[in-house]
């Protein structure tokens, strides 16, 4: 069974004088380059209305590309009946709260229990949508809120509206370290040049923007709330590290929770137990795709992290100095 691809995009000027292969990657990342490829030599791809069937075809800017493809129905991935926290649902999309430990989408070492395998049990019809849906990730012990659309239409605006900033997504996190102040950090980010499993900030990545702003200081600690404008794999986690203030629990970006001295027994005790990053998707807001309207979802912190703070608090307040009586 085949399915039927119609996609379309404008050529960026800045994209002026690159490959067209390199262009459609970019415009249409929500399919693999090798896939589009393939399009672009099968003479599904149009430039101005012309067929164009060389990937290296260099395109000059602000040219209407066109895709009209019939795609093979991607690997079959099993229904699995996995609980999927659903916080918003309609004819047109859903909105999930996405518990830690809980992989998106199946991959190397996690070929199924994923949110997908999860769609594709309560929602059978979504099957051929691509990736069930799904238009953006959370790593896999990140918690908190996830858009998926039910529909080709959906998702192809959803993405869209990602690729424009148009969607609002905060997320609450707790940083090793006291900052000072809010802001905003612009640094590129790719692939770690030899840990194929990570990211890193390279002035050759892609661009990539998270604003911050500071929700309470501990003694070594920072509660932020953060924005994302753009959403490249591990951003905030990537972000942060750079800026010397991992987040607390990463075990890739910011090594094992060290408490600091004098710190009280219970939080010693949590943070050697807390095994993840603690960040957590609190806020979505968007436009609805289909209806206009502008909708707003919160999801509670996640219990551990609402603990940690909570001893934070605790042993910054009983670590201040203590006044001397006259």
């Amino acid at each position: 069974m085949n399915q039927a691809i119609q996609l379309s995009a404008t050529v960026d000027i800045e994209q002026c004088d690159q490959r067209l292969d390199q262009v459609i990657a970019v415009l249409f990342s929500d399919y693999s380059r090798s896939r589009l490829k393939e399009w672009i030599l099968a003479g599904y791809v149009t430039m101005d209305d012309v067929v164009i069937t060389k990937p290296r075809f260099k395109v000059l800017g602000e040219e209407l590309i066109v895709v009209n493809a019939l795609m093979e129905m991607e690997e079959r991935h099993k229904p699995q009946d996995i609980d999927l926290n659903i916080v918003f649902e309609d004819e047109h999309l859903i909105v999930i709260n996405k518990r830690a430990g809980l992989v998106v989408h199946p991959g190397a070492g996690n070929p199924d229990g994923t949110v997908l395998n999860g769609l594709l049990h309560h929602y059978p019809e979504i099957e051929t949508v691509p990736r069930a849906g799904i238009v953006h990730r959370l790593d896999k012990d990140t918690t908190g809120l996830m858009v998926i659309a039910k529909s080709i239409r959906v998702q192809t605006k959803l993405v869209a509206m990602i690729q424009k900033r148009e969607i609002t997504r905060e997320y609450e996190a707790i940083a090793i370290g006291q900052m000072t102040a809010g802001g905003k950090i612009e640094a590129p980010i790719a692939r770690h040049p030899t840990k194929r499993t990570h990211m890193a900030v390279d002035a050759d990545g892609k661009e990539a923007i998270t604003r911050y702003r500071i929700a309470e200081k501990f003694r070594a600690h920072t509660r932020l709330r953060l924005r994302l404008e753009t959403g490249r794999t591990h951003q905030i986690r990537v972000h942060m590290s750079f800026m010397r203030h991992a987040l607390l629990g990463d075990p890739v970006y910011g090594g094992r929770p060290k408490p600091v001295k004098n710190s009280i027994p219970e939080l010693i005790e949590e943070m050697q137990g807390f095994k993840r990053q603690a960040l957590h998707a609190v806020k979505l807001q968007l436009e609805h795709p289909i209806t206009g309207e502008m909708m707003r979802w919160q999801a509670p912190i996640p219990a551990d992290m609402v603990r940690m703070t909570q001893l934070l608090r605790q042993d910054t307040l009983e670590n201040q100095p203590k006044s001397e009586g006259l």
